[in-house]
């Protein structure tokens, strides 16, 4: 995972619990999932808002349009795990992150993965991201901030 700003990465360390884990005590598969959303919470809050505030503030949702999980090596009960969560991309009504999963003790990569959002209002339909996320968005992925619909052209003509 690069990236120039630093802020677009997020780092939150967590130790695996008894209740996460399967009969062999290794950490079971769904459960990367969920430490995939702790670090992608984590990461909003870094830059500086919240689900919930993006939620009740702004009726601006992330609805999960696709996951994938790359399982490198097993995780065991008691393990502290560091989560690496990056914003890969962002369009009008998609966002992108990354994560890696690295076991605190040696840096070992445990799991590598992807999931991308689609962009709703309470109701489930498609809906842009609000000017004050996307700016930040765009800068965490090290993109300019977006022209304004009054801004943009066709062949250098207004539309």
């Amino acid at each position: 995972m690069t990236s120039s700003n630093r802020q677009s990465i997020n780092e939150t360390r967590l130790r695996v619990r008894y209740a996460e884990t399967d009969q062999m005590g290794v950490v079971y598969h769904a459960n990367h999932f969920i430490w995939f959303e702790v670090g992608r919470v984590e990461l909003l809050r870094q830059l500086g808002f919240s689900y919930r505030e993006m939620e009740s503030a702004d009726n601006c949702f992330f609805a999960v349009a696709e996951a994938k999980c790359r399982y490198r090596a097993p995780v065991r009960y008691d393990e502290e795990v560091l989560v690496r969560t990056q914003l890969l991309n962002v369009r009008e009504s998609v966002v992108h992150f990354g994560y890696e999963l690295r076991r605190a003790e040696d840096g070992a990569l445990l799991a590598e993965g992807e999931t991308t959002h689609i962009v709703t209002n309470a109701e489930m339909k498609i809906a842009e991201i609000p000017d004050k996320y996307f700016k930040v968005f765009r800068e965490a992925v090290g993109k300019p901030p977006r022209v304004t619909r009054k801004q943009e052209t066709r062949n250098g003509k207004p539309i």
